[in-house]
């Protein structure tokens, strides 16, 4: 992981040389700049989103917590495209879709414990026989 932290930014370079290479090195630039105002963008208008639902909060609405969460994830997403370079980019591509963001987690997350539900035991009552001592004497 920390390999991946101190290559990302050289592989962020090498991303933008190889895209004015391909194109120019205008486009490259206009990218980076695009890419920027459209965090900044994004990041203002999310900003202003969350502002106005602690604002209905503070009315008595409730938010749940998955909106919470959608709104930090497209603010990452957001400062994700005020990085220059194509992954990051691409990280907040996905970031930016729900779906995708959410398989990705509990992909990453592994499978979750399952609460317990009597309804659910379809087998019944089950008896366990076996032979038993007290310790604490």
């Amino acid at each position: 992981m920390r390999l991946l932290i101190l290559l990302l930014p050289w592989l962020e370079l090498l991303t933008l040389i190889q895209l004015g290479i391909e194109t120019s090195a205008l486009t490259a630039l206009a990218y980076v700049l695009f890419t920027l105002l459209l965090g900044f963008w994004l990041l203002r208008r999310q900003g202003m989103d969350i502002f106005q639902r602690l604002r209905d909060a503070q009315q008595g609405a409730v938010p749940g917590p998955q909106l919470l969460l959608d709104d930090m994830a497209m603010g990452l997403a957001a400062v994700l495209l005020m990085v220059p370079g194509l992954l990051s980019d691409v990280a907040a591509l996905v970031v930016m879709i729900g779906p995708l963001r959410r398989r990705l987690v509990r992909w990453l997350s592994g499978p979750q414990a399952q609460a317990y539900r009597p309804e659910q035991d379809s087998a019944g009552p089950t008896t366990l026989e076996g032979e038993y001592r007290r310790v604490d004497e």
